[in-house]
């Protein structure tokens, strides 16, 4: 059994999804279990699961406090989602590349990349259907998504356009095939000009929204930076390189060495009170992209330019002697 599977964001249609506790995992209760294993879904979803009997426990349902030993098997049934229509919206996003089987654009800060609890409209997925409404949605979720920016990240994505696009860029994005760089604005400089963070990420163990260096449970993160200009107020504009793909893992890698993101106020980017300058989200772009075209397989790469937010910032630490 592959004992580290991962729950799409979409839930798979009907999917049953086995895994067998190893010895380390013996002891656990069946709750914790599914949280540490499933991070992407919530506690109270898991639980619900549960309480359906569609987690069970060498097939038979239990509760969500037993305790799991060695070699129990865990099977968990994802129930089909609800089908819900997405009205097309236009929304204004520019456009780096298009052809007919992909598009990249630099996606703009403060837009959500597609619908989720409180946000049902508006997003990058509702503009993209109203640019193209015959994108692949693979397992019926996220129509040509193929990797995400978190909503206050600004830059390059891309899209798929076909099916076989979209299949080919996920896999490539899985493997680690495509290569990403980004810019940041950080609050504090690092130490040493160059650097790599070598930390698994995973679910914090008690804000479930944000994410943590996680010794135990976390998965295999790697990030590089290199500090490229220095402030006198103490930031810094680095570019930073991620060998791998968590969820906010700059963010998360970058204030593990004490120097956050300026702006993030999740992880420890927020400005003093007093402070003259005070981002209005994290100062997060991601700039570069390199791959493979999914049909031609010709080596391609794109850049985004900062937003202008970021580079009004930049101009002012310019000027300013603070």
């Amino acid at each position: 059994m592959n004992n580290d599977l991962q729950v799409p964001k979409d839930q798979p249609q009907g999917a049953q999804l086995p895994c067998s506790v190893q010895s380390e995992e013996a002891g656990q209760r069946l709750d914790h279990f599914l949280v540490c294993k499933y991070p992407d879904q919530s506690r109270s979803y898991l639980h619900k699961l549960i309480g359906m009997a569609n987690i069970l426990v060498d097939g038979q349902p239990v509760k969500a406090g037993y305790r799991l030993r060695t070699n129990n098997t865990v099977t968990i049934f994802f129930p089909p989602p609800q089908p819900s229509e997405i009205i097309p919206e236009h929304i204004d996003f520019p456009v780096l590349f298009e052809d007919e089987h992909l598009l990249v654009i630099n996606k703009p800060p403060g837009l959500v990349v597609h619908p989720a609890n409180g946000h049902c409209k508006g997003t990058l997925v509702h503009g993209l259907l109203y640019r193209s409404q015959d994108l692949p949605a693979i397992d019926g979720g996220r129509p040509g998504i193929v990797h995400r920016l978190d909503k206050d990240t600004s830059g390059i994505m891309l899209v798929a356009k076909t099916e076989r696009a979209m299949r080919i860029l996920m896999a490539d994005f899985k493997d680690r095939k495509i290569q990403k760089k980004y810019h940041a604005l950080l609050l504090r400089c690092p130490r040493e000009r160059d650097g790599r963070v070598v930390a698994p990420i995973g679910r914090h163990s008690v804000d479930r929204k944000k994410m943590a260096v996680q010794s135990t449970h976390g998965k295999y993160a790697a990030t590089t930076w290199h500090v490229i200009e220095s402030f006198a107020n103490g930031w810094c504009l680095a570019e930073i390189g991620i060998e791998t793909g968590r969820t906010h893992q700059i963010r998360v890698h970058m204030a593990s060495v004490k120097s956050p993101v300026a702006g993030d106020l999740l992880y420890g980017g927020a400005t003093d009170r007093n402070a003259s300058i005070k981002p209005a989200r994290q100062m997060l772009h991601a700039s570069m992209l390199r791959f493979s075209h999914p049909s031609s397989g010709e080596e391609i790469s794109f850049t985004a330019p900062l937003w202008e937010d970021m580079r009004t910032l930049l101009d002012i630490l310019r000027k300013d002697p603070f």
